[in-house]
């Protein structure tokens, strides 16, 4: 049985650092500090700087001349670019993909609708809202646009976890369930279309409480 290659010391670093900028735990603006990050994976520099590598190829990080790397800001300009690419290639990918959707793949893109409808928190939201793109546009067998699509998603992420942190607010997927039915009944443009509506818009989000920062916030929706 072949099995599958492990995971490298600098793809894992890379993970790690990733799931942090995501979510927000390392903030935008944060410097990396190589020695730092070094001694707590317990490695040396090499793993660490492709690492940062990788994570600057994803957009979360960028380097500075003689300053080394920091996780880069994000605003309301780059959440547009964002949304609109995601639009376009997630559309392109679920073209490609719907003759290659199975009826078990369906099936099992309507539960993880469902385990995201009742999720508790936001980073349980988010990981089976990815993990229903993920399934109904991965069939496209085209991996240089999925991973792209995944940097994208990665991004979106980014805004999701600072507009909903600290008060996130269950909700049902209708979008899903129509791109779903859509798929069904072999509607292949409905389902692209309706796709491309969930991903690609945003919106300016209300405090949900009185006397909240009056920052202005940002939401999707998928």
């Amino acid at each position: 049985m072949k099995q599958t290659p492990q995971e490298t010391h600098s793809a894992r670093i890379a993970r790690i650092l990733a799931d942090r900028i995501i979510s927000g735990e390392i903030p935008p603006g944060a410097r990396l500090r190589q020695d730092h990050i070094a001694a707590a994976f317990g490695t040396s520099h090499v793993p660490v700087r492709e690492a940062f590598r990788e994570l600057q190829m994803q957009g979360l990080a960028e380097s500075e001349p003689r300053r080394g790397f920091r996780v880069t800001e994000f605003d309301v300009a780059e959440l547009r670019e964002v949304a609109e690419m995601r639009a376009s290639l997630e559309s392109l990918a679920l073209r490609h993909a719907a003759p290659n959707i199975t009826r078990t793949i369906l099936v099992e893109a309507e539960e993880v609708t469902r385990h995201g409808d009742s999720a508790s928190t936001v980073r349980d939201w988010e990981a089976a809202n990815r993990k229903f793109h993920r399934m109904i546009l991965a069939p496209c067998q085209m991996p240089r646009l999925l991973r792209t699509i995944d940097d994208l998603q990665a991004a979106s992420a980014r805004f999701l976890f600072a507009a909903w942190r600290r008060d996130w607010e269950a909700r049902t997927d209708h979008a899903h369930r129509a791109i779903l039915e859509a798929l069904r009944k072999g509607q292949t443009d409905l389902a692209c279309a309706a796709l491309a509506r969930h991903v690609g818009w945003i919106g300016k989000r209300k405090p949900a409480v009185k006397n909240a920062d009056l920052r202005e916030t940002y939401e999707i929706s998928g």
